[in-house]
């Protein structure tokens, strides 16, 4: 824990007619959520009114001009916006992505100079998000240019975690992305994050094939052989606990990955098809190899049942506990490396 006050979450609004707002709102109408941390939410005031009201959530909250003003015990509102943008509930419009913008830079700015600890964002839209200042297909990339560090995307429930070698690119462009450089980095960024932020040792990681059969020795393609089966060989030389390329179409069925820390798959739908398959609902995607801890539930707006009232808050409500946990992690990962204990102890005399 922190030395002084709550850890303060930061939450990015996501898309206002999707279900983002509902999930964070629900997750704090729970008031025993504020006995593990301070919510920070970067919106308005009238927004939120506006959302309590039409969703029938039972919350009160405390509007503030600045993150730094926050107040532990209660659910805090930025004032990033003075106006009350129009809800249009279960409609991607071009102002729906316009204010998920703001309250995203707004929190990230908030991350990156230290005024929220952590940081869990509700979903977006990948279509209307985008403007001529803002060109990227998801979150993910968008922290990695803000944020410093290697990022990853990684899937994470409970003991089952999944990183993406390549993540929102089209397939067509998989095998091409796919290089020894990136493989290196993704699992080096894998293996410290597995470390650091989730306190395991000595973690095993396994690869997925690029191809069916991971390219049946060639026969079905040559990637596997010519790029992931070296690169492995050479990480699991240099220490690295990585094994593979393992077939996709059987690993997870045959419940292979329960003998991993970790499994790396070549592409977004080889590595989310399952992983939503085994966990949805109390799924989270963690941005890792960042400096700093961002989280997000594993379903999107869901336009289908936004203000309705309908929306479970679960993987939300996950997210939150992942980003608490792996920033205490980090924290005790930083102070068990800050003063080594020394190799050598004094020898005691030796009595005559």
């Amino acid at each position: 824990m922190k030395e002084k006050g709550k850890i303060k979450l930061g939450i990015s609004l996501g898309d206002v007619n999707g279900i983002g707002c509902e999930v964070a709102l629900k997750t704090f109408e729970d008031s025993r959520m504020l006995d593990f941390c301070t919510p920070i939410i970067f919106a308005s005031n009238k927004t939120i009114s506006q959302q309590k009201t039409d969703l029938g959530i039972n919350i009160n909250f405390n509007g503030i001009k600045d993150a730094s003003q926050a107040v532990d015990g209660k659910i805090n509102v930025v004032n990033v916006w003075k106006d009350a943008p129009k809800i249009e509930f279960g409609h991607a419009t071009e102002l729906g992505g316009k204010y998920a913008i703001r309250s995203l830079r707004a929190a990230v700015e908030a991350l990156r100079n230290d005024k929220i600890d952590v940081l869990v964002t509700a979903p977006i839209n990948k279509n209307n998000i985008q403007s001529e200042d803002f060109k990227f297909p998801g979150h993910t990339d968008f922290l990695a240019q803000e944020l410093n560090g290697e990022s990853l995307m990684f899937m994470v429930a409970d003991n089952l975690r999944v990183g993406l070698l390549t993540d929102h690119i089209a397939v067509k462009d998989v095998a091409e992305a796919i290089t020894a450089k990136r493989v290196r980095n993704k699992v080096l960024t894998m293996e410290k994050s597995l470390k650091m932020d989730f306190g395991i040792r000595r973690p095993k990681i396994a690869l997925l094939g690029i191809n069916p059969h991971s390219g049946d020795n060639g026969t079905i393609g040559e990637e596997d052989d010519k790029i992931l089966k070296p690169i492995i060989q050479e990480l699991f030389n240099n220490g690295v606990l990585a094994y593979g390329p393992y077939s996709a179409d059987s690993f997870f069925g045959s419940n292979t990955h329960q003998n991993f820390d970790a499994i790396l798959a070549a592409y977004h739908d080889q590595g989310l098809i399952p992983f939503k398959t085994l966990s949805f609902g109390k799924g989270v995607n963690y941005t890792a190899g960042l400096d700093k801890v961002r989280t997000s539930p594993d379903h999107g707006t869901a336009y289908e049942i936004a203000g309705k009232g309908k929306a479970d808050s679960s993987s939300f409500k996950e997210a939150v506990f992942l980003a608490l946990h792996v920033f205490r992690n980090r924290i005790d990962h930083l102070e068990l490396n800050k003063n080594p204990l020394q190799k050598q102890k004094t020898k005691k005399p030796v009595k005559s």
